[in-house]
């Protein structure tokens, strides 16, 4: 095992890099050195934090000669520019999902990659998280026989968060479709075997003053004879983590008694001190303790409720574990707690940038995601069964055990 540690340059100091930065912090494999971000309070917190050097401009940090990996936490509509600038820069590359809003866009950026010979790797998408593997590895062993059919849901109140006015505005990669519908997509990908041979779908816009899709519903067939139902809603109503044991998306204990909170939050709000409450959840907007020294996670994250039903049983990925429900027995197949929080990017980045290993979430698996939820918005205006292209397998898992 090689004890290199990886320089990270991070192109985005907001709500993304929040989210990465326990990692980060706790993953002895990687640290982080620079930062672009173009608000100042930003670029002096990750200095006082971290002693990195910072930019107020992408290209400057892709030129860094001391930066090893960018990590593209940028908004949606810049992720293909900047992973571009990285790779000509010579610098590997750790892309947020989307992978980008446009196929062109994601080939250009595997080009670039390509071109320069660095790693370009997407995440975090929940199909990262440990359980999921954990089914991943369940279907594979074959004790269960294929995957036959899979239902996820996810009901949250994503549309009431704070957002920019792009994040309401579906031709920028605003909208469900592209920050949310990635996750499930890409789990349900992984798990099906990959290739998405047709789409039908319905999307809801249900809130003028969001306008922009809060929930879809899609119907997916695979090339084996899989089928997939994937339903989200950001509306803020029912909260699928009820159905987790109150445990949230990033792992940790909720509270229910905080029904409502997000769209009190923006009552009486304009779009000015909208953007003003989104700032404040971004890093270097108030105390910077957390960024020092962040805790591990109570479980591992999740994306609501799924169900993968092979020939012989049905698998359940949760917070803590795999419920199996095969021909004659009900089991738990617990994991341990988690040290690092998104461990799994980290292996799979590092495996590939350190090892060779070529990565699974790269350019051509993270455009068939996307593929995917452009399906769903095509579908869903034409009122049609959309029949996929660009759709590629999943390569083998990496030994996390």
């Amino acid at each position: 095992m090689s004890d290199r540690v990886l320089k990270v340059g991070v192109i985005g100091l907001s709500r993304a890099f929040t989210l990465m930065l326990p990692t980060f912090v706790l993953d002895p494999r990687v640290m982080l050195a620079a930062a672009a971000d173009p608000r100042a309070e930003a670029r002096e917190a990750f200095t006082a934090d971290f002693g990195g050097r910072t930019y107020d401009h992408a290209d400057a940090l892709c030129a860094d000669p001391d930066v090893d990996l960018v990590y593209v936490a940028s908004p949606h509509q810049f992720h293909a520019a900047h992973a571009v600038a990285a790779a000509k820069g010579g610098k590997h590359i750790l892309v947020e999902k989307p992978m980008a809003i446009t196929l062109d866009e994601c080939r250009a950026m595997t080009d670039a990659a390509r071109s320069a010979g660095v790693q370009l790797v997407v995440g975090h998408s929940h199909s990262f998280d440990r359980p999921v593997q954990r089914a991943r590895a369940l279907i594979s062993g074959g004790g269960l026989g294929r995957v036959r059919m899979m239902t996820a849901l996810n009901y949250t109140d994503f549309l009431y968060r704070p957002r920019r006015p792009e994040e309401l505005d579906t031709t920028r990669g605003g909208g469900v479709l592209f920050s949310q519908g990635a996750h499930q997509i890409d789990i349900i990908r992984l798990l099906g075997g990959g290739v998405v041979r047709s789409v039908r779908a319905a999307t809801g816009a249900w809130d003028p003053s969001r306008p922009t899709e809060g929930a879809f519903s899609a119907f997916l067939t695979f090339a084996d004879g899989a089928c997939a139902t994937v339903t989200y809603s950001g509306y803020g109503h029912f909260d699928s983590d009820e159905l987790t044991g109150w445990i949230g998306e990033m792992g940790n204990a909720k509270n229910p008694e905080a029904y409502g909170e997000a769209r009190r939050a923006l009552r009486n709000s304009n779009e000015r001190n909208e953007i003003a409450q989104k700032n404040a959840r971004a890093y270097g907007a108030s105390d910077r303790g957390p960024a020092r020294s962040p805790s591990s996670p109570e479980a591992y994250q999740h994306f609501g409720m799924l169900i993968v039903s092979c020939e012989r049983g049905d698998i359940r990925p949760l917070p803590n574990g795999v419920m199996i429900y095969a021909d004659h027995e009900r089991r738990f197949d617990p994991l341990p707690r988690p040290t690092v929080p998104r461990k799994e990017v980290i292996d799979e980045l590092y495996a590939a940038i350190v090892h060779g290993h070529p990565p699974l979430h790269d350019g051509e698996w993270s455009l068939a995601t996307l593929a995917v939820c452009l399906a769903i918005l095509e579908s869903a205006a034409s009122g049609r069964e959309i029949v996929l292209s660009h759709q590629v397998p999943p390569r083998p898992a990496l030994d996390l055990e």
